[in-house]
């Protein structure tokens, strides 16, 4: 007999049960003095310091974040076009040029996509010393990669008949190629690159709170001190940056949605890109201008025999299961939190509320919240994966609000005029049609938390980011080259499992 089939609804909610486990060890491990931290913290996000010579400092360290964030993802767009196009098995045959290159360069670029934002940073850091460029490295190495990605797959993937009727005609390749393809391939580096921009904002955010400058460093910092004012101020800076980027992007989608030119409106996004790539370096050099030139620390290359002894060393059973078990309980509060908390008070001025709370998750750095709890609790995995689930859970939640503006109200309203309650109509006739695409986007979205899990690793003291931080703490490069190799394995192997359930969803 077979077994029955959960819908799709069903598979967006029931993830959320994720949540009774890690509740129920975090409300256990708080101690006395924790209630009264987390009450002065949250007090304290109404009453913000306003201490000029301290909102000059974060203002500043603002404007370092977004230089690095404006550099990285500039020349990560950059260059993954370049390296998509050559990925692209389609431009090589309309040169006629051998494919073989392009299936090399695209399984070449599955290491550097695999390796977070911020193991690239911490190894250049060793490497490079401490300097600006290297949070810019550290942003463009994985950027780059994930780009050329998405720009190769939506290259290959387009109906070539009207390429092909160019070239047929006698049009020369880079003409045929720039008139068949730019249009839809506009859309989509106006779409995934403004998305990127936001990406590059959190990565330069993070890298600060592990000391590479910027208002994560000052962030850090007063959450140690327990300046908890000081830091609600870093906050609403960065929220105020956030939302005025995310309302400059949609408007700029928009307008481009109405653009009828998409050869113009290509060379346009490539022309702002190009010139952010010249701001983004120019502010830096002036906001930084004793950091110095980047300069090589050397490093001493592992042989086989000691990868071998290292590989033998490390508790590979433990490290990888506390990675898998939090990456489980992270995605699951983060897929099935939103859903959950919107069906159980649909009511529109809860959906507002439930908004400005998805923004606030999103605003704080998962590794702020775990110092923060490990101040009123003690260092379990539950700390981790709470920490991680709501951040992505903010991503999640504004996601689920797009999709939802997008249904058509008309089954909500018929199921309301036959009398269903307020949480039936909700499910029935609005979160249903969209909850295919949500699950899509769920498996993407678990695919980032795998390779996130090193965030929450290093502050945590779990999984194969703390294993990593103790390995590069005490210069062990044989078990760091292991470890970074396991790693890039297991998310490569994530992003396969979490490709096959996407287009699963996508085509159910």
């Amino acid at each position: 007999m077979a077994l029955p089939r959960l819908s799709s609804p069903a598979l967006a909610l029931l993830p959320a049960l994720a949540l009774l486990p890690v509740l129920i060890t975090v409300l256990a491990g708080i101690h006395a003095g924790g209630v009264e931290i987390l009450t002065a913290f949250a007090s304290a996000a109404v009453h913000p310091s306003l201490d000029p010579l301290l909102l000059k400092a974060l203002l500043r360290a603002l404007q370092v974040t977004l230089a690095m964030a404006l550099a990285g993802w500039s020349l990560s767009l950059v260059l993954g076009v370049l390296l998509g196009c050559f990925a692209s098995e389609r431009l090589m045959q309309t040169w006629s040029w051998p494919t073989w290159p392009a299936w090399i360069l695209r399984r070449s670029l599955a290491l550097p996509r695999s390796v977070h934002e911020l193991i690239w940073g911490l190894l250049l850091l060793q490497v490079l010393g401490l300097h600006p460029w290297v949070a810019v490295a550290a942003i463009t190495i994985p950027y780059a990669a994930l780009v050329a990605r998405v720009w190769r797959d939506q290259l290959d993937a387009l109906d070539p008949s009207r390429l092909q009727a160019l070239l047929q005609g006698g049009a020369p390749p880079l003409a045929a190629c720039c008139t068949a393809l730019s249009p839809a391939m506009g859309t989509v580096l106006v779409s995934y690159g403004g998305y990127r921009l936001e990406c590059a904002l959190r990565s330069a955010t993070l890298l600060g709170v592990f000391g590479l400058g910027g208002l994560g460093t000052d962030l850090q910092l007063s959450l140690q001190s327990l300046q908890f004012r000081e830091l609600w101020s870093g906050l609403w800076l960065l929220g105020l940056l956030s939302v005025s980027l995310e309302v400059l992007l949609t408007l700029w989608r928009r307008r481009s949605r109405q653009a009828q030119a998409g050869q113009r409106r290509l060379c346009l996004f490539l022309a702002g890109v190009i010139l952010a790539v010249i701001t983004g370096s120019i502010w830096l050099h002036e906001l930084l201008p004793d950091s110095g030139s980047v300069v090589w620390q050397g490093l001493a290359f592992p042989d086989w025999s000691g990868l071998t002894q290292a590989a033998a060393e490390l508790p590979w059973w433990r490290l990888i299961s506390e990675t898998l078990l939090l990456t489980v309980l992270a995605a699951g509060i983060a897929i099935g939190l939103p859903p959950l908390a919107m069906l159980l008070v649909p009511s529109r001025p809860w959906q507002v509320v439930f908004n400005a709370v998805w923004a606030l998750v999103r605003l704080i750095p998962p590794p702020l919240t775990v110092l923060l709890l490990l101040l009123s609790n003690r260092p379990t995995l539950a700390i981790g994966a709470l920490a991680l689930g709501l951040h992505n859970g903010g991503v999640m939640g504004r996601l689920l609000r797009e999709e939802l503006e997008q249904q058509p109200a008309d089954q909500q309203q018929a199921m309301d005029a036959l009398g269903a309650t307020a949480r039936l109509s909700w499910l029935y006739g609005l979160f249903t049609p969209r909850s295919p695409g949500y699950l899509a986007y769920g498996a993407y979205r678990s695919d980032v938390i795998l390779r996130e899990t090193v965030v929450v690793g290093l502050i945590g003291g779990s999984g194969l980011g703390w294993q990593l931080l103790e390995s590069l703490s005490s210069f062990h490069w044989d078990a760091v080259l292991v470890l970074i190799g396991a790693y890039a394995l297991i998310t490569l192997l994530g992003e396969w499992l979490s490709d096959q359930c996407r287009n699963r969803w996508l085509q159910s």
